[in-house]
Protein backbone atom coordinates (compact mmCIF):
# COMPACT_ATOMS: atom_id res chain seq x y z
CA UNK A 1 0.00 0.00 0.00
CA UNK A 2 2.88 2.97 0.64
CA UNK A 3 4.64 1.50 -2.32
CA UNK A 4 1.72 2.28 -4.57
CA UNK A 5 0.93 5.47 -2.64
CA UNK A 6 4.75 6.51 -3.28
CA UNK A 7 5.20 5.66 -6.69
CA UNK A 8 1.82 7.50 -7.40
CA UNK A 9 3.48 10.92 -6.25
CA UNK A 10 6.52 10.33 -7.42
CA UNK A 11 4.93 10.04 -11.04
CA UNK A 12 2.57 13.34 -9.86
CA UNK A 13 6.41 15.04 -9.30
CA UNK A 14 7.45 14.04 -12.60
CA UNK A 15 4.73 15.05 -14.60
CA UNK A 16 5.52 18.25 -13.30
CA UNK A 17 9.24 18.20 -14.59
CA UNK A 18 9.23 19.97 -17.82
CA UNK A 19 12.74 20.39 -20.24
CA UNK A 20 13.20 24.01 -21.76
CA UNK A 21 13.94 22.29 -25.25
CA UNK A 22 12.30 19.10 -27.19
CA UNK A 23 13.40 16.95 -29.61
CA UNK A 24 11.87 14.35 -32.22
CA UNK A 25 15.03 12.20 -33.65
CA UNK A 26 14.54 9.66 -35.84
CA UNK A 27 17.13 6.65 -36.16
CA UNK A 28 18.40 5.26 -39.09
CA UNK A 29 15.82 2.49 -39.21
CA UNK A 30 12.98 4.75 -38.46
CA UNK A 31 11.91 4.50 -35.13
CA UNK A 32 11.26 7.61 -33.50
CA UNK A 33 12.80 9.25 -30.35
CA UNK A 34 11.49 12.06 -28.36
CA UNK A 35 13.23 13.79 -25.43
CA UNK A 36 14.71 17.37 -24.33
CA UNK A 37 18.15 15.65 -25.88
CA UNK A 38 18.42 14.31 -29.71
CA UNK A 39 19.83 11.15 -30.72
CA UNK A 40 23.52 11.60 -31.77
CA UNK A 41 23.59 9.23 -34.60
CA UNK A 42 19.56 10.09 -35.56
CA UNK A 43 19.02 10.40 -39.37
CA UNK A 44 16.73 13.05 -38.72
CA UNK A 45 16.08 15.72 -35.94
CA UNK A 46 13.58 17.97 -35.33
CA UNK A 47 13.50 20.67 -32.40
CA UNK A 48 10.02 21.05 -31.30
CA UNK A 49 8.12 23.84 -29.46
CA UNK A 50 7.87 24.15 -25.75
CA UNK A 51 4.16 24.12 -24.76
CA UNK A 52 2.90 27.77 -25.14
CA UNK A 53 0.91 29.91 -22.22
CA UNK A 54 -2.51 29.82 -21.84
CA UNK A 55 -3.62 33.22 -24.15
CA UNK A 56 -5.29 35.82 -21.19
CA UNK A 57 -9.32 35.04 -22.53
CA UNK A 58 -8.33 31.29 -21.00
CA UNK A 59 -8.20 32.75 -17.22
CA UNK A 60 -11.42 34.05 -17.67
CA UNK A 61 -14.40 32.30 -16.46
CA UNK A 62 -16.64 30.67 -19.69
CA UNK A 63 -19.58 33.00 -19.13
CA UNK A 64 -17.40 36.46 -19.42
CA UNK A 65 -15.87 34.86 -22.11
CA UNK A 66 -18.58 34.28 -23.93
CA UNK A 67 -19.79 37.33 -23.40
CA UNK A 68 -16.68 39.37 -24.27
CA UNK A 69 -17.34 37.51 -27.47
CA UNK A 70 -20.37 38.48 -28.51
CA UNK A 71 -20.35 42.16 -26.63
CA UNK A 72 -17.03 43.26 -26.22
CA UNK A 73 -17.29 46.46 -23.60
CA UNK A 74 -15.35 49.57 -24.75
CA UNK A 75 -14.91 52.73 -22.80
CA UNK A 76 -14.15 56.11 -24.25
CA UNK A 77 -12.76 58.48 -22.02
CA UNK A 78 -10.94 62.07 -22.84
CA UNK A 79 -8.30 63.52 -20.62
CA UNK A 80 -10.05 66.45 -18.17
CA UNK A 81 -13.03 63.75 -17.48
CA UNK A 82 -12.69 63.68 -13.83
CA UNK A 83 -14.72 61.76 -11.54
CA UNK A 84 -17.23 60.19 -14.18
CA UNK A 85 -14.28 58.60 -15.77
CA UNK A 86 -12.80 57.22 -12.50
CA UNK A 87 -15.99 55.77 -11.71
CA UNK A 88 -16.99 54.27 -15.00
CA UNK A 89 -13.51 52.50 -14.90
CA UNK A 90 -13.93 51.18 -11.32
CA UNK A 91 -17.44 49.92 -11.77
CA UNK A 92 -16.03 48.04 -14.96
CA UNK A 93 -13.37 46.79 -12.83
CA UNK A 94 -15.22 46.04 -9.72
CA UNK A 95 -17.71 43.70 -12.03
CA UNK A 96 -14.79 41.92 -13.78
CA UNK A 97 -15.34 42.80 -17.41
CA UNK A 98 -12.68 42.62 -19.65
CA UNK A 99 -13.31 45.71 -21.68
CA UNK A 100 -10.43 48.14 -24.13
CA UNK A 101 -9.89 51.62 -22.87
CA UNK A 102 -9.72 54.19 -25.41
CA UNK A 103 -8.17 57.54 -24.48
CA UNK A 104 -9.71 60.29 -27.26
CA UNK A 105 -6.21 62.93 -27.40
CA UNK A 106 -6.87 64.58 -30.72
CA UNK A 107 -8.62 66.55 -32.41
CA UNK A 108 -9.49 64.01 -35.32
CA UNK A 109 -9.83 61.32 -32.46
CA UNK A 110 -12.62 63.14 -30.81
CA UNK A 111 -14.30 64.33 -34.49
CA UNK A 112 -14.48 60.54 -35.51
CA UNK A 113 -15.58 59.57 -32.13
CA UNK A 114 -19.05 62.14 -32.12
CA UNK A 115 -19.31 61.13 -35.75
CA UNK A 116 -19.58 57.25 -34.67
CA UNK A 117 -21.44 58.07 -31.65
CA UNK A 118 -23.51 60.87 -32.43
CA UNK A 119 -22.27 62.80 -29.41
CA UNK A 120 -19.42 64.08 -27.26
CA UNK A 121 -20.52 63.54 -24.02
CA UNK A 122 -17.60 61.22 -21.86
CA UNK A 123 -17.59 58.69 -20.98
CA UNK A 124 -19.00 56.38 -23.27
CA UNK A 125 -19.66 52.43 -22.93
CA UNK A 126 -20.36 50.90 -26.51
CA UNK A 127 -21.50 46.84 -25.49
CA UNK A 128 -21.16 44.92 -28.88
CA UNK A 129 -21.14 47.40 -31.82
CA UNK A 130 -23.92 49.43 -32.02
CA UNK A 131 -24.79 49.95 -28.41
CA UNK A 132 -23.51 53.11 -27.33
CA UNK A 133 -24.29 54.30 -23.61
CA UNK A 134 -23.17 57.84 -23.04
CA UNK A 135 -22.73 59.26 -19.86
CA UNK A 136 -21.80 57.12 -16.45
CA UNK A 137 -25.21 56.28 -14.90
CA UNK A 138 -24.41 53.15 -12.48
CA UNK A 139 -28.06 51.85 -12.91
CA UNK A 140 -28.28 52.08 -16.47
CA UNK A 141 -24.48 50.32 -16.95
CA UNK A 142 -25.45 47.54 -15.10
CA UNK A 143 -28.73 46.70 -17.01
CA UNK A 144 -26.68 46.51 -20.19
CA UNK A 145 -24.19 44.30 -19.31
CA UNK A 146 -26.77 42.04 -17.36
CA UNK A 147 -28.68 41.73 -20.77
CA UNK A 148 -25.03 41.37 -22.14
CA UNK A 149 -23.99 38.36 -20.11
CA UNK A 150 -21.43 39.65 -18.23
CA UNK A 151 -21.00 38.88 -14.24
CA UNK A 152 -22.50 40.63 -12.06
CA UNK A 153 -19.45 40.67 -9.50
CA UNK A 154 -16.24 40.39 -10.35
CA UNK A 155 -14.52 36.46 -10.46
CA UNK A 156 -12.00 35.40 -8.41
CA UNK A 157 -9.23 35.34 -10.37
CA UNK A 158 -7.87 39.33 -11.26
CA UNK A 159 -9.12 40.68 -14.59
CA UNK A 160 -6.25 40.49 -16.75
CA UNK A 161 -5.30 43.32 -18.09
CA UNK A 162 -5.82 44.58 -21.59
CA UNK A 163 -3.69 47.01 -23.59
CA UNK A 164 -5.49 50.07 -24.29
CA UNK A 165 -5.97 50.50 -28.11
CA UNK A 166 -5.83 54.03 -30.29
CA UNK A 167 -8.40 56.11 -31.16
CA UNK A 168 -7.88 54.88 -34.50
CA UNK A 169 -9.65 51.61 -33.80
CA UNK A 170 -12.74 53.06 -32.77
CA UNK A 171 -15.77 50.89 -34.42
CA UNK A 172 -17.73 53.05 -37.03
CA UNK A 173 -21.10 52.73 -37.30
CA UNK A 174 -23.02 52.17 -40.61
Amino acid sequence: MKIGLGLTVLLLLAGNVQAEEYYRSIENTGKVHYGDKPLTNAADVEKLKPKSEPAPNDALPFETNRAKEKFPVTLYVADGCGDACALARDYLNKRGIPYTEINLVTVDEMDAFKKASGGDQIPVMTVGKDNWIKGYLESLWRQELDKAGYPKTAPYRPRPAIKPASAAETPRSE
